[in-house]
């Protein structure tokens, strides 16, 4: 009796510690899923190509245990991954025509919505996504001007996650006036596969593109972000004077909260590459004086105005998350975006918001 009870003691112990590992790793990813200045002329649409630039030998690849955003049903964080990058011949063919025009920082202003693949996907909702073309139309006529989507995920061997689904979703923001910038969570383990998946991103009908930038999945910070610069050189070079936005964590957790997250941060650099900042600044996971709207995405803006020494870097706070935010708190990100002359604000993310958020978000109504 007392080994029986031993054994099942056990096992209650590795599902509840399986449990508070996944719980972790979606909160992890959540925090990882603009400015008073003149706005660059209008760029002209350069096509992306299909062969990757190269302008440094390839990094080595270093395996480390996968951290990621945790769907409905997640496979076990400890389940290794397939390494075998998949082949671009089996996507549908994708060609610069297919882009909407110029990319401009103007998609960037105003009022966002971010949608990831555990919103919109079959593959990552078993089948049961929670964002529909229906609610393209909600998002509009609540006062939402773009639309952030996620395009793939290290859990999935495509490099654009379900092209017809996604190009359904791409045609109905466009129908309603919405632009639509699409993004992507580099690991960082091999640049070669973070480019390829960027650039297909880049040659769908999108409006703009970001770099979700928080993976640390490559241990040593000074390696992560020298293959950060060199994904984002090349990236750059690749689309030309198109406007792409460095999607950061928060200056506040990387500079006060756990310094630790990411040493030597390379603000600077990003902001000499990147058009435009979008910080994660997510309050609601926040404790003490720093669970506020206000004041958190205050004090983003202002550090990395100082950190990149540039008081006219254009910054596009991302608040939330939204399932954790209270009106008086969006309000009060309105105000401190205003107040500082940024460009705009998103709610992370449109499945987990309710429609006072939206309503307390326009005010930022912008183009």
């Amino acid at each position: 009796m007392r080994q029986t009870t031993a054994a099942m003691l056990a096992v209650a112990l590795v599902v509840a510690s399986v449990d508070v590992v996944v719980a972790i790793t979606r909160r992890l990813d959540r925090e990882p899923a603009a400015v008073a200045a003149a706005e660059r002329p209008p760029r002209t649409s350069a096509p992306v190509p299909t062969s990757l630039p190269s302008t440094t030998a390839g990094p080595a690849t270093t395996t480390l245990p996968p951290t990621t955003s945790t769907p409905p049903a997640p496979p076990s964080p400890t389940t290794s991954e397939a390494t075998a990058a998949p082949s671009p011949v089996n996507e549908p063919a994708l060609t610069a025509q297919h882009s909407s025009g110029p990319w401009t920082v103007g998609p960037l202003r105003g009022v966002g919505a971010w949608i990831d693949v555990y919103d919109w996907t079959n593959e990552l909702t078993n089948g049961q996504p929670s964002v529909l073309p229906p609610d393209i139309d909600r998002m509009a006529e609540l006062g939402v001007q773009t639309i952030y989507i996620q395009t793939a995920h290290r859990r999935s061997a495509a490099d654009v996650i379900e092209p017809d689904r996604l190009g359904e979703l791409i045609d109905r923001a466009h129908a309603r006036d919405m632009a639509v910038v699409a993004w992507y969570l580099p690991t960082l383990e091999d640049v070669e596969v973070d480019l390829r998946r960027l650039l297909a991103a880049a040659r769908l009908p999108i409006d703009g593109l970001g770099v979700d930038i928080e993976s640390r999945d490559v241990a040593d910070p000074a390696e992560r972000t020298r293959r950060l610069l060199d994904l984002s050189m090349r990236l750059r070079q690749a689309v030309g004077d198109r406007a792409i936005a460095a999607v950061t964590p928060s200056a506040v957790h990387l500079q006060v909260i756990n310094p630790g997250f990411w040493p030597g941060f390379p603000w600077p650099e990003l902001a000499a590459t990147y058009d435009a900042i979008l910080p994660m600044a997510y309050w609601s996971i926040r404790r003490s004086e720093w669970r506020s709207g206000e004041r958190y995405i205050g004090e983003n803006i202002d550090r990395i105005r100082a950190s990149t020494g540039r008081p006219d870097v254009l910054i596009h706070p991302i608040g939330g998350i939204a399932d954790g935010t209270t009106e008086a708190d969006v309000q009060g990100m309105v105000r401190a975006i205003a107040t500082r002359g940024a460009m705009g604000g998103s709610l992370y993310d449109w499945a987990t918001a309710n429609p006072a958020l939206w309503e307390a978000l326009r005010p930022l109504h912008a183009r």
